[in-house]
C-alpha cells in the first residue's frame, strides 16, 4: 500500500501540487513536526544518506548541513578548540555530546551558506545538540531519534513550524532500486550509486611522497563521501574530519577547486588572532556571522563595503595582510582535497597548494595523469588515484 504525504508546494510556491510517496508500509520516515516542502525532502533524504555512510566509514557520529541538495558542510565528531568555538560563536562547548560536536563542525564549514539549512545527524538528537541548533536559522532536521527534551526544544523553533523528521536507521533501500526522474515528459532512470568509500580507496598512492597518516585518511573519507552527495562538478577540502570547503556545481574543475579552496581559506582565517579580536556591535548571531565573513574578505571589499563593516563594529578592525594570510593558512597541517573526477590540468593542484593541501584523492584516468603526478611531486603532495568517479546530477 502506498503511503502519501502532501507537501506545502514543489520547488517553488507556484508549483502547487507536491507530494512524497512511500511504497513500504509502514514508511521508513515520519514527520514529527512542521510541514515540509519538496526541497526539504530532497535535502533530508540526500543528507541522511551522507551521514549514514560517513558514520559507517569513519566509525563516529556524523552530521551534515544541506542547502539546495548539496552539503554546505559535513563532519564527524571531534574535539573543538577554543579558537574554533570563539570563531563559531559557541559559548559553552564543554558539555556537547559527540553528535553535537559533529554538527558544530558541519555548520561551521560555511556558516553563510548554512543560513536556513536542513540538518542531518547519524545519532539520536540529545538536549545539547537541540540547544546548539536552537539559535541557528535552520529549516529542519532528520535523525534516527530524539530525546524528549530535545524534541520539545526543536518544536518551538520557527513559531512551532520547524520541520522534524525521524528516519528508521535500519531501513535499507533494495539493491536493485532505481532512481528515476521525469523532465519534460521524458523519464530517465539509473541504478542507485551504492559505491562504498572507506580507507581502502586511498591505497593507490602514485607520488614520491607516500606519507598518509590515519587522520588524513579520515579527512579524505569525509571529503569523498561529501562529494558523493554534492552536485557535480565538485571538489571538497577537508581538515580534521570536517569538510571546510565545498566547491559544487561548476562547469569547470578549476572553478570548483578555486571555490572550495577560497572557502577553506576563509574558514582558517576566521580563527586568525585579528579575526578573533573583532569587537561586534549589539546584533544577532546571524549578523555577526556575516560581519566575520566580510572581515576575512577585507582585501576584496570596496570603500562602501569597508564603511559598512566598520559600522557594525565598536572598534576599527586591523586587516590581515596578504603575508599574514598566506602564513596563517599554511600553518594548518593535515589539509586534504578530494575530487569527484580526474584533474585535467595541474592548475588545480597548484591552487590547492596555496591553501596548504598536502594530500589529494582523485579518480585518475586523464591523458595528463603523468603531468598531474609531476605537479603533486612539485608541491610535495601525497596523491591517491582512486579509479572512482562520483558525479551527481
Amino acid at each position: 500500500m502506498t503511503q502519501t504525504i502532501e507537501l506545502k508546494y514543489g520547488c517553488n510556491p507556484s508549483q502547487k501540487t507536491a507530494r512524497v510517496m512511500f511504497s513500504s508500509d509502514p514508511p521508513p520516515l515520519t514527520v514529527l513536526n512542521g510541514r515540509p516542502g519538496y526541497i526539504n525532502f530532497l535535502d533530508a533524504l540526500r543528507a541522511w544518506q551522507l551521514v549514514q555512510e560517513l558514520c559507517d566509514s569513519a566509525g563516529k557520529p556524523a552530521a551534515a548541513s544541506f542547502k539546495h541538495v548539496s552539503p554546505a558542510g559535513a563532519a564527524v565528531a571531534g574535539e573543538l578548540s577554543d579558537a574554533f568555538c570563539q570563531a563559531q560563536f559557541i559559548s559553552d562547548p564543554r558539555n556537547l555530546s559527540p553528535v553535537a560536536t559533529a554538527y558544530a563542525k558541519a555548520r561551521s564549514s560555511d556558516r553563510v551558506a548554512s543560513f536556513g539549512d536542513f540538518i542531518a545527524v547519524s545519532d539520536t538528537v540529545d538536549e545539547t545538540l537541540a540547544l546548539l541548533i536552537k539559535p541557528e536559522v535552520s529549516d529542519g532536521i532528520i535523525a534516527p531519534d530524539y530525546d524528549a527534551a530535545a524534541l520539545d526544544i526543536l518544536k518551538q523553533k520557527k513559531k512551532g513550524g520547524y520541520v522534524v523528521m525521524r528516519m528508521d536507521p535500519a531501513y535499507q533501500p533494495p539493491a536493485d532500486e532505481l532512481e528515476s526522474r521525469t523532465d519534460f515528459g521524458i523519464t530517465l532512470q539509473q541504478s542507485r550509486n551504492d559505491c562504498v568509500i572507506n580507507a581502502d580507496l586511498f591505497k593507490n598512492i602514485v607520488t614520491r611522497n607516500k606519507n598518509l597518516p590515519a587522520a588524513d585518511v579520515e579527512s579524505l573519507i569525509v571529503a569523498s563521501i561529501t562529494l558523493k552527495h554534492t552536485q557535480s562538478n565538485s571538489i571538497a577540502v577537508a581538515y580534521q574530519g570536517q569538510a571546510v570547503g565545498v566547491g559544487a556545481g561548476q562547469q569547470s574543475r578549476i572553478a570548483c577547486t578555486r571555490l572550495a579552496c577560497d572557502k577553506a581559506d576563509r574558514w582558517f582565517l576566521k580563527m586568525h588572532p585579528k579575526a578573533l579580536a573583532l569587537q561586534y556591535a549589539d546584533m544577532p548571531r546571524s549578523e555577526k556571522v556575516n560581519v566575520l565573513d566580510q572581515f576575512v574578505r577585507y582585501h576584496e571589499l570596496d570603500e562602501r563595503e569597508i564603511a559598512d563593516l566598520r559600522s557594525r563594529l565598536t572598534a576599527d578592525p586591523t586587516p590581515i595582510t596578504p603575508e599574514e594570510r598566506a602564513a596563517w593558512i599554511r600553518s594548518f597541517k593535515g589539509v586534504v582535497l578530494s575530487s569527484d573526477a580526474f584533474f585535467p590540468f595541474r592548475d588545480n593542484l597548484d591552487r590547492a597548494a596555496r591553501s596548504g593541501v598536502t594530500a589529494v584523492a582523485q579518480a585518475g584516468g586523464s591523458a595528463r595523469d603523468a603531468d598531474l603526478i609531476a605537479a603533486a611531486d612539485d608541491n610535495g603532495m601525497v596523491m591517491c588515484m582512486t579509479g572512482l568517479r562520483l558525479f551527481l546530477h
